[in-house]
């Protein structure tokens, strides 16, 4: 039958399917338009359930802040290659899907795949997504910040990005926030601060500088004070709080923090990066 072209747009738009497979669709839905979204919807699940095996350790990493400056959200959608990671039109999906979150705060990864965006669940647009591009797509994490102020930063490319909640506000506190976001994704810190790192976590780093220090010929008596030492060290590596500041290697991020506002200082943040 006779497809014009003002109807495949019109699929197009609402779908964002390939030009090709929406005349397709509507070909085979003998022009109608909801028929023609299901054949394209059908046509996601079937690459979805065939493409269920593959490793999706490409993506987007994507951060942003609520208007009122108090959320913010990040988000890693991944698919299968870096070719379609590049793609404007996926990352104005992991974009579009990242604003539903934060317009409505989600919580966590399942609250936000149960969300709707244009009349449709997050998670059967990820099946639309899949079927629209070929690859498998998921959402693979999702986490938000909650402060008196918030701030996010992408690093170019899309790959990391980080969000960073504060005990205070104002415009003021501009310039650290960018500062710590950046910090945050430039030295990937496994916690805020001491108290925060896992129990597991320092048992292990402990047990590794003992070893280190029997290897060296340290007395069995010191061991255990030289394996301190070099926890200390380590929570200085691994803390954002405790991290050198990289804009100023004489102040840790918390003595600059303190010296920008007395009393100001870092509640919670995330950082998302592929492949890590």
């Amino acid at each position: 039958m006779n497809i014009t072209a003002q109807q495949v747009n019109e699929l197009r738009k609402a779908t964002g399917a390939g030009m090709m497979d929406c005349k397709k669709a509507l070909i085979e839905a003998e022009g109608d338009m909801e028929k023609a979204i299901d054949v394209l919807r059908k046509k996601g699940q079937k690459v979805a359930a065939n493409r269920a095996d593959r490793a999706a350790s490409e993506g987007v990493v994507l951060a942003k802040t609520s208007a009122d400056g108090k959320f913010a959200g990040i988000v890693m959608i991944n698919c299968e290659t870096d070719f379609v990671a590049k793609n404007a039109d996926f990352v104005d999906y992991v974009q579009s899907v990242l604003d539903v979150a934060v317009d409505n705060q989600a919580k966590n990864a399942e609250e936000l795949a149960a969300m709707s965006v244009n009349g449709r669940l997050i998670s059967e647009t990820i099946v639309d997504q899949t079927g629209v591009i070929g690859e498998k797509i998921e959402i693979g994490r999702y986490a938000c910040v909650c402060g008196e102020s918030t701030f996010a930063y992408i690093h170019p490319g899309n790959r990391i990005a980080t969000v960073v909640a504060f005990n205070k506000a104002g415009d003021q506190l501009a310039q650290a926030g960018k500062d710590v976001a950046m910090q945050a994704a430039a030295m990937a810190p496994i916690a805020l601060d001491k108290g925060d790192v896992a129990q597991d976590v320092i048992d292990r780093e402990i047990e590794i500088g003992k070893d280190q220090a029997r290897q060296e010929g340290k007395a069995e008596e010191m061991l255990e004070k030289i394996a301190i030492g070099k926890l200390n060290r380590f929570y200085k590596d691994n803390t954002l709080l405790n991290q050198t500041f990289i804009k100023d290697s004489k102040k840790s991020v918390a003595e600059y923090l303190n010296d920008t506002e007395k009393g100001l200082t870092v509640t919670d943040f995330k950082r998302f990066a592929l492949g890590a």
